[in-house]
């Protein structure tokens, strides 16, 4: 990486004299002013481009600076992930406040998920959302059905709209890049027609009450925000040649929907790469009510009109951490007290059923 970045101008004085004049990079860097790691850079990365001296002609500066530095494989996943996240909040948020159908200002908190089962490139959001929303003028709390949110066929259709709206000015911005097959599509005209049949389907929106219980959402959603595509309770055997794995194929009901897939090593590696955000991306992100700005000051007034219970403060987390803590003698976890009752004298209270597992098509 070069140790700075420079005009275009002092870019091309450096191919000048390193192609015209034969200079060494060090008198490269007494003669421009600049570091010899950047002068070296500089150099490699045109040749990479294709580049020599003297430049094609009609190269202008914006040109030169976009085939030095082209837009990363990274940076265009980034492009493509913000998206999805702005068009689906922004679709859920104006549908919601829409007085025809809930006529709340919501909150969402949004997880990407960019795998299948199978590590291959599935890039999708999960959203959780409360079942209501703040009015418009904050003093009401306005509830959603206890059985319906907001109409899956709308929201469909303003998400399709928005995505592929956004879609088309990142591609006008040059954020998206092009490569053997696919390089026509570089070309507006193409590409606006690789999109036209998009705007006919129908896209698929799964917007329904969490059949677990919102714990197993978050249960199932935590599983994922620090480690990428894989756990390691997958993996049966790995070697030099090849890793075999377990998955699970979503369209087989049943046992026999758990099978087992062998990749060479090489492609393996190349599906866990694809999964790697770029430093710095936020897979979680907040909107609405919940977005960080204001989230403080909207929660506590949801809690006041739900007549919720307070946050625990400080003071009561330190007399919670004072008190002694009886732990599971088979999963070392905590044990909470609920019940003494004398020998012979049956439980006033029974063990909770086991919640139904939760389900959640990643393919």
């Amino acid at each position: 990486m070069p140790a700075e970045r420079v005009s275009m101008k002092k870019i091309r004085d450096v191919l000048r004299l390193t192609h015209t004049m034969g200079m060494s990079r060090r008198k490269v860097s007494e003669a421009t002013g600049i570091g010899r790691t950047a002068v070296s850079d500089y150099v490699q990365r045109a040749a990479i481009a294709g580049l020599s001296w003297p430049l094609p002609e009609g190269l202008d500066d914006p040109e030169l600076e976009r085939r030095l530095y082209p837009p990363s494989d990274a940076a265009e996943a980034q492009a493509i992930h913000d998206l999805l996240f702005k068009a689906a909040a922004e679709a859920t948020i104006k549908i919601a406040a829409d007085p025809k159908h809930l006529g709340a200002r919501i909150g969402i908190t949004v997880v990407l998920h960019t795998w299948g089962s199978a590590m291959t490139h599935h890039p999708h959001v999960h959203m959780i959302v409360p079942g209501g929303g703040l009015s418009a003028d904050g003093t009401r709390w306005i509830a959603c059905r206890s059985s319906f949110f907001l109409p899956v066929r709308v929201l469909s259709r303003l998400f399709r709209r928005l995505f592929l709206s956004m879609l088309t000015e990142a591609h006008s911005a040059g954020q998206l890049m092009f490569f053997g097959n696919h390089e026509a599509l570089a070309e507006p005209i193409a590409f606006a027609a690789m999109l036209k049949p998009l705007r006919k389907v129908e896209w698929l929106v799964y917007a329904k009450k969490p059949f677990g219980g919102l714990e197993a959402v978050l249960a199932y959603l935590s599983r994922y925000t620090h480690r990428v595509a894989i756990s390691n309770r997958r993996l049966i055997a790995a070697g030099a040649d090849t890793v075999t794995f377990r998955f699970k194929n979503y369209r087989i009901e049943g046992p026999e929907r758990y099978k087992t897939m062998t990749l060479a090593t090489g492609e393996f590696i190349r599906r866990f790469l694809m999964h790697v955000l770029p430093k710095g991306f936020h897979r979680i992100r907040h909107y609405g009510f919940l977005a960080s700005g204001a989230k403080a000051g909207n929660l506590a007034r949801a809690r006041e009109l739900l007549a919720g219970p307070e946050v625990a403060t400080a003071a009561d987390a330190n007399e919670a951490a004072l008190a002694p803590v009886r732990t599971c003698p088979c999963c070392g976890g905590p044990m909470h007290v609920i019940e003494i009752f004398e020998a012979g004298q049956p439980p006033r209270h029974q063990a909770s059923p086991r919640p139904v597992a939760i389900r959640i098509d990643t393919s």
